[in-house]
Order: structure tokens, then C-alpha cells, then sequence
């Protein structure tokens, strides 16, 4: 997704988070640092609602030089707050203490980090540039964590002499990559550049909508990114969700569909299910549809990546979960209180597994057919369309149904399925004993689809709503530009019809090669 992407921005979590990107040979272990580094000509943004370790974050920029990968594009939010040393301390004697009841904290301290930016004593990155002020609040703040390292946990005191030395260190190296990270990212949007928001954690680690207490201590969900990016919501145009073919989790919490005999196994190791920060072994299970659905209804999905789809090769049948049991009732929802969930048992449904190597497959056509009926299963169940395949961790591995970022907009992708509905050339899908497509097919027409010719429909239909979405934007854009208020009924209109054309001519190049 990076690669469509002119700005890729890091709005939440801090170095708990592990990006594992494998290019041709060479494996790059990402914690702070946004995927799109990578490229070279990518706009990386650290934003303000991460916390920074600026010891690690030189770490992965000295590891990123070493291979000749350059960091001049890499920027970091002035306003981000930072990890210090009482912060790693006091998260790793604080877990301890907790003994059975412990969270599963990768213990690089992130909590307190957040906590000290609730209770507004937190250091920020623009205190790191500002000796001056540095030095003030570390004085202080150090004495203050002292007392809580020896008296609550019996620790030895940090020097506040040693803390501001070192930190007055990383602020040199990391001066001239500070800017107003959303005043830049604002900049970006009004020059149209493609912007990606990248989170660090998955949905039910979210700190208002997890499964609370074992969550992380920020909002990974979509609408986090307004706030730790700092940008208003209606900048925002699409949604993407990024799912395995199976369901992992690393630390503890309730995990109503995991495996613990040989194919949690089996999972754990084809997946290299080990945790990239900590090296923990992730908990595996089978497919949980009902947190997807969550997922999708949390974060408002337009679509999905689904990833490792190529680790289930080797089973001849694959479970999905498509709902609970609770006290003996049937539950296709999340329940909001953890107790609730972790007494939940999971309802499946069996598939055939396709027991055939994916790993070479680059079309939906190259897939075996229980692999194509397997994603089409999921995209039912979580009624929402999958626009990304990964079949290995090397770029190359991916099948692209849809472009994640140029493509439609689902609320207009279920208006379009309605409107088919209703005049009888209606939706259908797995288990729907219908001839009609499901929502693979909706994206991109398959030989193997019957009644594929509807597709051409859906498709032209979306297609013509894009077409008014961009003659919209363009009258929209050109009136805020003239700043007039009372604009034109006659010349604004046309000006903006010569912009939607000049647009409109790519497109239709575009949706031949690809549909006709």
C-alpha cells in the first residue's frame, strides 16, 4: 500500500510495535519508523500521538543507513511525547507486580509514557529540542520518578545529571528531522498528494474499544488517526483493514477460537508467529468472524488486506468462527464487557481446506478454488470486499484485486448492490444458493464467476458515481481557490467539467485495460 502512497504517517503506539517488511532478500524490522521508508521517494511522518524512543528511533535509523536506505525523507512530530528511562522501568516493575493478573505490556514503556501524558507531565519532542527546558523538566520529573522507583518498587534512583545528558544527545540527531507534523500532513492534503495512515496495533487492543484492561494505552482504531495525526475526519476517504487468514494474538486476554494442539502449532510456525518487538510466541486459532465483523463496523472497513492466506496451504479442512455461544445463547456480536467474552464459545462452520502451495499464485484465477471460496467465505461474513491478497512476506507475493486506495467507497459499493436487488439481478454469495457473484467477483470479474456480466454493471455503476464524485471535487476545489462565495452558475461549472474530463480520460484508459 505504500508504494500508492506519497506521505505514509505513524499515528499511534510507540516501539511495542513490530513491521516486518521482507524486500528480495533483505528483512527490515520496523518499531517507530512508517513501512514507506522504504521508498525512496515516500514522505515518512512520525505524528504527535505516538510516544518516541529516541534511543530506538536511532537504532532503526542507523540499522536503515547501514543498508543504504535513505532517512532524509523521515519526520517527526514536535508535539510527540517521549520515552524516558523511568518509563521502561517503571512499566517492567509494575508488570511483575501484577503476577497472575498481568496484562501482557511488551515492557518498553509505553503505558507510563501515555500516563504521564494524561496527568501533563509528559516531555515532548519540542522539549527535547529546548536544552533549556529540558533540563528544567527533567530536574524535576526525574526527582519525582525517583521516589516512586524506590519507595513503590524498591529500585535504584535514575541520575538526573545522566538522563539529561543523554537525552540532550539524541535531540542533536534528531533536530533537523522536527517539523509541525499536521500542518505538513495539511499541506500534503491541499496538494492532493495521497496520504496513508498507518496504526501500530490491531482493533481489539484499542484502548476505548478492546478488550479492556488487555489492551494498549492509545486508539489504534481508524478514527484514532484523526486525532494522533491531526487532521479533521472528512480528510479521510477510505478505510483499510488488515486481517490474517487466521487469528493471532500476543499477550494475554480472552481468545475465544485459539488452538493449543498441533495446528495452533502448525499455524505458529509456517506463520513465524513471533512477536517482532518481543519475541514472543503469538497465541494462533482459527478465523473469528465475529471480531472481524466488529472490526468492520469499529474502524468503518472499505475493504480488507487479507494476509498469510498461504500458511493454511497444508490443511485439508479449516475452521471459521461465525459466532458465540454464551449461556446458551447464540451471539453474532462482540460482547463490550471482557468477563462476557472470555466465557464466549465459538460456533464454526468447516470449510474444505485446498492442501496445494500458494506461494507462486499471483491472480484470483492462479488460486485453488477452495483458497478463492475460503476468501469469498470471508468477505460474506464480514460484508465487506477484499482488495488485497498476501500469499508470503515478499512483496511480490500479493495479488491486487483493487487498488486499496483509489478504489470505491463501500457505502456506495452496498447503494450500487441495492439498487441490483431491487430491480431482481440481486446479491448472493457463498451459501446463498444464488448464480450471482459474491464480493471478490463484485471487484474484479472472474472466468470462474457465474453471471459475471452483472459485474459490468456494478462496476460501470460505480464508475459513473466516481465520475460525479470527481466533477464534485473539482468544482469544489476550483470555487476555494477563487474564494468566491457566490460562485458562477455558468463559468465555475465549466472549468471544472474541463478538469473532470482531463481526469475522466485516464480513467476510462484505466477501466478498459483493466475490465473490457
Amino acid at each position: 500500500m505504500s508504494k500508492s502512497a506519497d506521505v505514509v504517517v505513524r499515528y499511534q503506539g510507540g516501539v511495542n510495535a513490530g513491521h516486518t517488511v521482507v524486500v528480495d532478500d533483505q528483512t527490515f524490522k520496523l518499531h517507530l519508523i512508517p513501512s514507506g521508508i522504504l521508498y525512496p521517494s515516500t514522505e515518512c511522518i512520525i505524528g504527535a500521538g505516538t510516544v518516541i524512543d529516541p534511543k530506538v528511533l536511532l537504532q532503526e535509523l542507523d540499522q536503515l543507513e547501514a543498508l543504504n536506505i535513505s532517512t532524509t525523507n523521515l519526520l517527526i512530530s514536535e508535539t510527540a511525547h517521549v520515552t524516558m528511562p523511568y518509563h521502561r522501568l517503571i512499566d517492567q516493575a509494575s508488570e511483575e507486580r501484577r503476577g497472575i493478573h498481568k496484562i501482557g505490556t511488551t515492557k518498553r514503556g509505553i503505558g507510563p509514557t501515555y500516563a504521564d501524558k494524561s496527568e501533563r507531565t509528559g516531555i515532548r519532542i519540542v522539549d527535547l529540542m529546548d536544552a533549556e527546558s529540558l533540563e528544567k523538566k527533567l530536574r524535576w520529573t526525574v526527582n519525582y520518578k525517583n521516589a516512586i522507583l524506590e519507595k513503590l518498587y524498591d529500585l535504584s534512583p535514575l541520575d538526573p545529571e545522566e538522563v539529561i545528558e543523554e537525552y540532550r544527545g539524541y535531540a542533536d540527531r534528531l533536530r533537523s528531522h522536527v517539523v509541525d507534523s499536521s500542518l505538513r500532513i495539511y499541506e500534503a492534503y491541499r496538494q492532493r498528494r495521497n496520504i496513508l495512515f498507518e496504526g501500530a496495533q490491531g482493533t481489539l487492543l484499542d484502548l476505548d474499544h478492546g478488550t479492556y484492561p488487555y489492551v494498549t494505552s492509545s486508539n489504534p482504531v481508524a478514527g484514532g488517526a484523526c486525532v494522533g495525526a491531526g487532521v479533521g475526519p472528512t480528510m479521510i476517504d477510505r478505510v483499510i483493514g488488515v486481517a490474517k487468514a487466521y487469528t493471532t494474538r500476543v499477550g494475554e486476554g480472552p481468545f475465544p477460537t485459539e488452538l493449543h494442539g498441533e495446528i495452533g502449532e502448525l499455524l505458529c510456525d509456517r506463520g513465524a508467529e513471533f512477536g517482532t518487538t518481543t519475541g514472543r510466541r503469538r497465541r494462533c486459532g482459527w478465523f473469528d468472524a465475529v471480531i472481524g465483523r466488529y472490526a468492520v463496523r469499529i474502524n468503518g472497513l472499505d475493504c480488507l488486506a487479507i494476509t498469510k492466506l498461504d500458511v493454511l496451504d497444508e490443511l485439508d479442512e479449516i475452521k471459521v468462527c461465525v459466532a458465540y455461544e454464551i449461556e446458551g445463547q447464540r451471539c453474532v456480536d462482540l460482547p463490550s464487557n471482557t468477563r462476557h467474552f472470555a466465557r464466549c464459545q465459538p460456533i464454526y462452520e468447516t470449510v474444505p481446506g485446498w492442501q496445494k502451495s500458494t506461494a507462486e499464485c499471483r491472480t484470483l484465477e492462479d488460486l485453488p478454488p477452495q483458497a478463492l471460496a475460503y476468501l469469498e467465505f470471508l468477505a460474506e461474513l464480514m460484508e465487506v470486499p477484499i482488495a488485497i491478497v498476501s500469499l508470503g512476506a515478499s512483496r511480490n507475493q500479493t495479488i491486487i484485486v483493487e487498488d486499496p486506495i483509489h478504489g470505491p467507497k463501500r457505502a456506495l459499493l452496498h447503494k450500487t448492490e441495492q439498487g441490483l436487488a431491487s430491480s431482481g439481478e440481486g446479491a448472493g454469495g457463498v451459501g446463498a444458493g444464488a448464480t450471482p457473484c459474491g464480493y471478490l467477483e463484485k471487484i474484479v470479474p472472474s472466468q470462474t464467476c457465474p453471471g459475471s456480466g452483472q459485474v459490468d454493471v456494478v462496476w460501470f455503476s460505480l464508475f459513473s458515481v466516481h465520475i460525479y464524485s470527481q466533477y464534485r471535487r473539482f468544482r469544489k476545489l476550483w470555487n476555494s481557490r477563487l474564494n468566491v462565495k457566490n460562485a458562477s452558475k455558468t463559468a465555475s461549472p465549466m472549468l471544472c467539467a474541463a478538469r473532470a474530463c482531463s481526469r475522466l480520460s485516464s480513467m476510462v484508459i484505466t477501466f478498459q485495460n483493466r475490465y473490457l
